[in-house]
């Protein structure tokens, strides 16, 4: 009879086998009715599940992340037991947990709208109020396809048919409705009680362009009503600060459908490009980085020596040419990624052990297929520039190339206004390449950099390139969201597979190890990033504009030109706004343009030549020279950066 072993290490013993369910309540009514499920030995399984022999146990309750996803992917199961009470013949597909909520995919003769969305919100409630049984059945696979063969459900007979003959399958009853999951799922409905309907997409069946579209519905689901409501406030915050909304608004950039998931950027928007790659340049250049520029289109033949042909090859644009109209067609791809050249620029020439470390930097312009259903304005794109860079170094100089990167990483992202992030750590993948003793080589070195500057992270086991161990970088933005930017990863294939040598201090020859890093991972993400951030209120130093000149009447529209001329020879982003329209206008246009400063010039101001400065938020700072404005911007921009 079952043993079974708490996490304070005290010990239950039970005569008969017993569900975690059952443990819970022997230990607390109160602990019982907060149960979703447990973790026998580190696995979760059912609330409902027996337990038969001597385990460890942990009990879920839905305040724990495993038991938040539990009920989040409970709702979908809700939301698709209310939809085919109200739409009998829809069909159901995937139901899984993502970020915050859930989603699922649909197929249903009729398009859903939000007033749909509504109603089957509203039906949720309604099941969810009668706190029924859900009950789990384990079944064998012939039984599952037959059950969904019976209920008309495709999608679902095709996942059971796809399911390995040795996995556990198991239907979860919701009543008259029958859904299949790995689980774990609730036991009962009362867990559910703070969740909400968000939104209507498309989607493919698998992700496949090739398939059939479906609808897909978002919903989100929290441990009680006040996480439900800081959640939907803070949606409603980053509704306003949608980086595609400001960007009209702001006219930073726009797309078209003759270019899809290409941006055309606008002077405003190309002018916070470029300030932001000078910046990131200035700053490379303090820690060595030779910037250097590689072709777009490179032979296919690249591509199939560095893997990526065989592995990518999807996701690359690829071309035909007839070379030299002579009948012989070459094939090239648009590079996806800038690896391999960098290699071909390392390949030129023997290098020493003394060249190394060796830091290479590109601005290089990517592009990869992204399908339509992804793209996401800035944010998800074909066409990306990266802040690229390779370094070539000895394994030995991998801990001081981590602490130089994690340095340059965090003065960039402080100045740029983020002060949080998080390191996360990605060890070596079951399948991989290199040897055990590289592999303790490379974490130790990337962790010891870590520990050394008193930085906090967390280990992701598993989860590394195959080629090597990686940090990812995850920005926190102002709304407390997360943002995977920056990355490192240490590569010793992308070398050995493109002969990449190094003679030695023995005069032999060497791979070198070759590290992948990015700090801001592609401008078109992070300057979307930025805007949501900042609620397009960018700082001075990055604003498209930094001060617009609006004149009271005609008779200070010269003067106002060539304020603007002035502060332009300056180096101050300026723009003179001559309009005949009433100054109160010009000042609420350009305050809704979110300019840094607004100065102002009349009569008074035109004879003492001097101007008004109104501050971005409506701070009156006076009247002043246009000398000691110029001296006051340039001081703010410098302390920012």
């Amino acid at each position: 009879m079952p043993q079974i072993t708490l996490p304070d290490k005290s010990i239950r013993e039970f005569d008969q086998p017993i569900t975690v369910d059952e443990v819970a309540k022997d230990i607390g009514s109160g602990l019982a009715k907060a149960t979703v499920a447990g973790k026998v030995n580190g696995n979760l399984v059912d609330a409902s599940d027996l337990i038969s022999e001597d385990c460890n146990l942990e009990i879920v309750t839905i305040n724990d992340p495993e038991g938040l996803e539990i009920v989040r992917h409970s709702c979908a199961h809700l939301f698709a037991h209310a939809l085919k009470q109200i739409h009998p013949t829809a069909q159901m597909a995937i139901g899984p947990v993502i970020k915050d909520g859930f989603y699922y995919d649909i197929k249903l003769d009729k398009s859903l709208s939000d007033d749909d969305l509504v109603e089957i919100e509203k039906r949720m409630k309604q099941l969810a109020k009668t706190k029924y049984d859900v009950v789990k059945e384990v079944v064998t696979k012939e039984k599952a396809v037959n059950t969904f063969e019976e209920r008309n459900e495709p999608f679902k007979v095709t996942l059971a048919q796809e399911i390995p003959e040795e996995e556990i399958i198991a239907l979860y009853h919701h009543e008259e409705y029958i859904d299949m999951c790995r689980g774990p799922h609730v036991t009962n409905m009362r867990h559910l009680k703070a969740f909400k309907l968000m939104r209507i997409s498309g989607a493919y069946w698998k992700g496949n362009s090739k398939n059939e579209m479906l609808q897909r519905i978002y919903g989100t689901a929290w441990p009680n009503s006040k996480d439900l409501e800081d959640y939907l406030t803070q949606q409603e915050e980053a509704e306003k600060r949608d980086h595609r909304k400001l960007g009209r608004q702001l006219d930073l950039f726009h797309f078209q459908e003759e270019a899809p998931g290409m941006v055309f950027w606008h002077p405003k928007g190309w002018a916070i490009y470029s300030a932001l790659k000078d910046f990131i340049k200035t700053k490379q250049d303090e820690y060595d980085y030779q910037e250097i520029n590689t072709p777009q289109i490179v032979d296919r033949k690249l591509w199939e020596a560095s893997g990526h042909w065989d592995k990518y090859r999807e996701n690359m644009f690829i071309t035909e040419i007839d070379e030299d109209h002579a009948n012989e067609k070459r094939t090239n791809a648009l590079k996806p990624m800038n690896c391999p050249c960098h290699v071909q620029v390392f390949n030129q020439g023997l290098r020493s052990y003394r060249d190394l470390p060796l830091r290479l930097s590109e601005f290089g312009s990517c592009h990869r297929y992204e399908a339509s259903g992804t793209l996401h304005g800035l944010m998800r794109v074909r066409g990306f520039t990266q802040d690229d860079g390779h370094i070539f170094c000895t394994e030995d100089q991998i801990q001081d190339e981590t602490r130089q990167f994690i340095e340059l990483l965090s003065d960039i992202y402080s100045t740029l206004g983020f002060d949080n992030f998080e390191i996360k750590l990605s060890t070596r993948p079951e399948v991989r390449a290199g040897s055990e003793e590289v592999w303790d080589k490379a974490e130790l070195a990337l962790e010891n950099a870590i520990k050394n500057l008193n930085l906090p992270y967390e280990i992701v086991e598993g989860d590394g390139a195959f080629y090597g161990p990686k940090l990812d970088f995850v920005l926190i933005d102002a709304l407390g969201r997360d943002w995977q930017c920056g990355t490192f990863q240490a590569d010793f294939i992308l070398p050995e597979r493109l002969d990449a040598k190094f003679v030695g201090s023995d005069s032999e020859r060497y791979n070198p190890v070759m590290i992948h890093r990015a700090v801001l991972g592609s401008f078109e993400r992070f300057i979307g990033v930025l805007i949501e951030h900042y609620g397009g209120a960018l700082p001075a130093w990055l604003s498209p504009i930094q001060a617009e000149i609006l004149n009271i009447t005609d008779k200070q529209a010269d003067y106002c030109q060539n304020l603007a001329n002035l502060l332009k020879k300056s180096g101050i982003r300026a723009h003179s706004d001559l309009r005949n329209e009433k100054i109160t206008y010009k000042i609420r246009d350009h305050s809704l343009q979110k300019t840094p400063f607004l100065l102002i010039a009349g009569n008074r101001e035109m004879e003492n030549n001097t101007i008004s400065v109104r501050a971005r938020g409506g701070e009156d700072l006076g009247e002043m020279s246009i000398d000691d404005f110029i001296h006051m911007l340039q001081q703010t921009v410098q302390e920012k950066k």
